[in-house]
């Protein structure tokens, strides 16, 4: 492969030992995808790279891409990322993609662990209790999203309310409680989940506005797209732009 110098550095700095049969079979196209993944990317985005690694470990486990997700896990303890960091990604999938699709994620993860002599299970992350999970899930909604979770409860049909219960416990109160990753974390992995599932634009309109709440500005939902475009294509990157242009006057 001819790749540029800066591809060679950063490629080399978060994968120093490993190399893809691809790079023997499909040398032109991993060429390609090198240099645009590990330069012009790269060049494009001011995220830092535990950042990007967050994110891109949240879109692999959402395109259902778990031989992609081994080796990002072998990148994410490269430079550095906690154990704790990795797991939480995982658990924070959980309310968006459905525990279908995360569990063969979280069984190659303790595997990758178990190899590196990470002991499992790692410290627990929960703040809640049975009792305070469903308040303490409403406040983060609350404090997220302002009057239209209130809205969204009272125009809510009586045969369906128990959704927004779980939305206060399970998701919010479950999930956006832990420790291991702060509000900024969790709120850009859930941006990058939906907008790699595609077709869920009302929820991702939300969370565009949650992750400016929390301190997420315009220019870092860029880059996250950015850093997401190689992974999901360009027609769920433009919709994401498209997004962000609308909600961040």
């Amino acid at each position: 492969m001819q790749l540029t110098d800066k591809a060679k550095e950063n490629r080399e700095n978060v994968l120093p030992y490993y190399e893809s049969e691809l790079n023997m079979t499909d040398p032109e196209f991993m060429e390609i995808f090198n240099n645009f993944l590990f330069d012009e990317v790269q060049s494009n985005t001011k995220l830092s790279e535990r950042s990007q690694m967050l994110i891109t470990l949240a879109t692999l486990i959402a395109n259902q891409s778990l031989k992609q997700y081994e080796i990002a896990v072998e990148a994410a303890i490269n430079i550095g990322l906690k154990a704790v960091e990795i797991k939480e990604v995982l658990y924070q999938t959980a309310p968006y993609v459905g525990f279908a699709k995360m569990y063969d994620f979280l069984d190659v993860t303790n595997q990758i662990f178990d190899e590196k002599g990470i002991d499992v299970p790692i410290p627990g992350q929960s703040t809640t209790t049975r009792k305070d999970r469903i308040e303490r899930g409403y406040e983060i909604q609350l404090n997220y999203f302002g009057k239209i979770i209130e809205e969204m409860n009272e125009n809510t049909p009586k045969d369906q309310k128990h959704f927004n219960e779980f939305l206060k416990g399970y998701c919010f109160g479950d999930f956006y409680t832990r420790t291991g990753l702060d509000d900024q974390d969790r709120e850009l992995i859930t941006f990058s989940i939906i907008a790699s599932l595609g077709g869920c634009e009302n929820q991702l309109r939300g969370h565009t506005a949650g992750n400016l709440t929390v301190g997420n500005d315009k220019q870092t939902l860029i880059d996250a797209v950015t850093v997401l475009l190689p992974f999901i294509g360009f027609p769920r990157s433009l919709n994401a732009l498209a997004i962000i242009n609308e909600i961040c006057q």
